[in-house]
């Protein structure tokens, strides 16, 4: 699995022109699935997301979580994560997970996520989506359960 972890001071996501889910405060998260991923993946990144700390401190120091600020997720299915650009100028994406695996994956890491007590909303899988977001800082990471 690969999440790109954007902070955010506020986001929404919409299909056809539809809000389907927003947040206030906390993390966007685009959250790609491979074919080999398992529930060790999720189980890593859940822990990893919940308890990363790059939210600033008295001390303008990256020193809380997003459990730490009470924040919320924004969680976003994105199978371009796995795309391979190397040869051509058209990407592939042999590696990313076919849809029924890639949504079981993406569903199960949403569900443990909320059982952390983070307010989490969601796109729609498979859906072509708008996301829109103000990065805060701009602080993005990239996290994979295979590095």
């Amino acid at each position: 699995m690969k999440i790109v972890v954007q902070r955010a001071k506020n986001a929404k996501v919409r299909v056809k022109e539809n809000v389907v889910g927003a947040i206030d405060f906390g993390y966007v998260l685009l959250v790609g699935v491979t074919y080999d991923d398992q529930e060790a993946d999720v189980q890593f990144l859940v822990d990893k997301v919940a308890n990363l700390r790059i939210f600033e401190d008295e001390n303008e120091k990256m020193n809380h979580s997003l459990i730490d600020v009470k924040g919320s997720v924004l969680s976003i299915s994105q199978f371009t994560l796995y795309g391979d650009a190397k040869k051509g100028r058209r990407p592939n994406f042999m590696n990313a997970a076919k849809p029924d695996h890639a949504k079981k994956i993406y569903d199960r890491f949403n569900k443990l996520l909320m059982e952390t007590g983070i307010h989490v909303e969601t796109g729609i899988f498979g859906e072509m989506m708008e996301v829109e977001l103000t990065n805060d800082g701009p602080v993005t990471l990239i996290l994979d359960s295979k590095q």
